[in-house]
């Protein structure tokens, strides 16, 4: 009597489909027809093109990577709520702080830091209502991507723009990156854009005609996620990943060499 290949003291009358080896049914796969070993079925499925996202990443069932950044926002708050002014001091964006101090850190840290219950209120329900979507059409690890270097463009104009001594906190630059994100998306896909672009100008309006609020962050945070996302989005079919991967080193590397060049003349004035 036949025993099974993966299992010689087991005797089986089964063979697999694909290779006719007799296999036992601890090492029966249902197929089509029959059964197969799991070898057969491993290389079968080897050869099963992966789904993608629209744009090139994974897909996502839940979008994790947005739940996240929630609760990392809601943590950093309840902390400055018990600490006091300790934790925002430690972590805003603060131009001297960065140049000066050599804390690069509060260049992506103060994105998770607001100023107030309406400021995260606001912020995180942004996110709730645009990143699940955005997560979706480009998969986890580009639509992080877009996230912090977002957070990063509008704390870099900053740099730049603001006083040495000025603090700025909050996920807002991040938030019109995804604003501007999906924007490029829907352009992209041929949607009705109006509803954000609409969203995007009430937005720019509030922050010129309100006081206090960062516009470097806002604006900073817009075009670095408006450029990225296009770059994500329209990048050529062929090696679409390759260019992608391009798009978003390539827009970290300029940003940085932008922090060092004005950190490096904030130095010379000091």
């Amino acid at each position: 009597m036949p025993t099974c290949y993966r299992h010689p003291d087991k005797e089986t009358w089964v063979r697999c489909q694909r290779c006719d080896r007799p296999i036992c049914p601890d090492c029966m796969r249902d197929a089509a027809v029959g059964f197969q070993c799991p070898e057969c079925v491993a290389e079968g499925n080897r050869g099963v093109r992966q789904a993608k996202s629209t744009f090139g990443g994974s897909v996502v069932r839940t979008p994790f990577v947005t739940y996240t950044i929630l609760v990392i926002n809601v943590l950093v708050f309840g902390a400055q709520y018990l600490a006091g002014n300790e934790v925002t001091g430690e972590l805003a964006m603060w131009p001297a702080g960065v140049a000066v101090l050599d804390q690069y850190y509060r260049l992506i840290t103060a994105a998770f830091v607001h100023g107030g219950v309406f400021h995260i209120l606001f912020n995180c329900w942004a996110l709730y209502v645009v990143g699940p979507y955005l997560e979706r059409a480009f998969g986890h690890v580009r639509y992080v991507a877009l996230y912090l270097i977002s957070a990063l463009g509008g704390s870099v104009l900053g740099l730049w723009l603001d006083p040495l001594n000025q603090p700025t906190v909050g996920a807002s630059g991040a938030i019109f990156g995804l604003f501007g994100a999906v924007f490029v998306v829907g352009r992209k896909l041929n949607m009705d854009v109006r509803g954000i672009a609409v969203l995007i100008a009430i937005n720019l309006v509030i922050t010129f005609v309100v006081s206090g609020i960062s516009w470097t962050g806002h604006i900073g945070g817009l075009i670095t996620g408006s450029l990225l996302a296009g770059a994500i989005a329209y990048a050529p079919k062929n090696n679409k990943t390759l260019w992608q991967v391009l798009a978003i080193t390539g827009a970290l590397a300029l940003l940085a060499v932008l922090v060092v060049v004005r950190a490096s003349a904030i130095l010379a004035a000091v």
